[in-house]
């Protein structure tokens, strides 16, 4: 066995973050990889597969005792909920299982990355100090992230290996099935406007229009998880990661409608979760028309994110410096991100 021979547990496997994770870290020689999730998948190289019910102790327990290789643990698993209250005990709950599963048989183990995002800094309750700090102070409980961090920070003490906590903006990236998936969203949206005649209408609240938001690619989310797990400056840290621009909806809207040949017209508040909710049908048209994949309508539907999103009549962004004084300088042009993942779908079949 090779010395440096690294084996990543990614844990939220067919997740937007986890799926795209998992293939950056395939194309890499030095590294063997186990997803992990609810669904399990195909063995591919050196990618494996495992589906676990995180929620269940016993089973995690179970099927996780024998990875005893594992030298680094990433946590990227989210289960969705009702309420921001109802959001802690699964989520927490989740994460406990999986370390308490695998920490104790990994001996070799070297750190555990976990995934947070912006509502360490409230975003998502209202209006928040722009930009958002690593060192900003918490906001009341109940904030799952916050326990999530507090829990690795006191079972780390003592031990051998490290953590960091990485925190990205709304995720853009390949997933289905996923229900925070604001591009598959946008795609879903302006191919369905097309197929009727309509132009694009953004559908947010009036005031979200012009307010100043960021991104953060997935493939450079991957990237900068495997540089914080592997770079020691990086120990027992947190990090804003985002593409580094800003933009506003006024002005990315006619960009991106303009990829599906689509006009614009003035905003108009619609909540697609409401608006959307009859479109199987034409969904299923359009599968048919344009001979697309055959996914359902469930798993290309992002409304209730779309409209989380869509609702943000505030800034949002944060101070991506830190990452760059510890030593990642990457950054990905947001535009080009959206084009990007639209070519892909259609690559792919999903999107006409």
């Amino acid at each position: 066995m090779k010395t440096n021979r690294k084996v990543a547990l990614v844990v939220g496997g067919q997740g937007i973050i986890g799926r795209n994770l998992i293939d950056h870290l395939a194309t890499l020689d030095d590294w063997e990889v186990i997803g992990l999730s609810r669904r399990g998948g195909e063995a591919s190289g050196r990618v494996r597969h495992l589906a676990v019910d995180l929620l269940d102790p016993a089973d995690c327990q179970a099927n996780l005792h024998d990875l005893t290789h594992v030298t680094h643990l990433f946590y990227a698993a989210y289960q969705d909920r009702p309420t921001w209250a109802e959001l802690v005990p699964p989520n927490l709950a989740m994460l406990v299982n999986v370390v308490e599963a695998v920490e104790p048989v990994a001996t070799g183990l070297q750190h555990i990355n976990l995934m947070q995002g912006y509502k360490v800094y409230g975003a998502h309750l209202g209006p928040f100090k722009t930009p958002a700090r690593e060192t900003d102070a918490d906001h009341m409980p109940p904030e799952f992230n916050v326990d999530q961090q507090r829990f690795l920070t006191q079972r780390q003490v003592g031990k051998a290996w490290s953590w960091s906590a990485l925190r990205p903006s709304v995720v853009g990236g390949f997933a289905l099935g996923n229900p925070m998936n604001l591009a598959m969203a946008i795609a879903v949206y302006a191919s369905m406007s097309k197929e009727l005649g309509l132009p694009l209408r953004f559908p947010g609240k009036p005031g979200a229009y012009d307010k100043l938001l960021e991104m953060t690619d997935a493939g450079l989310l991957a990237r900068a998880t495997v540089w914080a797990a592997t770079d020691s400056r990086c120990a027992n840290q947190a990090f804003n990661i985002n593409n580094g621009d800003l933009f506003r909806w006024n002005e990315m809207w006619p960009l991106l409608a303009r990829f599906f040949e689509l006009e614009v017209a003035p905003p108009l508040p619609l909540p697609l979760s409401v608006v959307m909710a009859d479109k199987e049908p034409l969904w299923q048209t359009i599968v048919a028309k344009y001979n697309l994949a055959p996914h359902t309508y469930q798993e290309v539907s992002c409304w209730s994110f779309a409209d989380f999103v869509f609702s943000w009549d505030y800034d949002l962004f944060a101070d991506g410096s830190k990452a760059r004084r510890f030593g990642f300088h990457e950054f990905v042009d947001t535009e080009a991100m959206f084009t990007d993942i639209f070519e892909d779908l259609r690559r792919r079949k999903v999107i006409p």
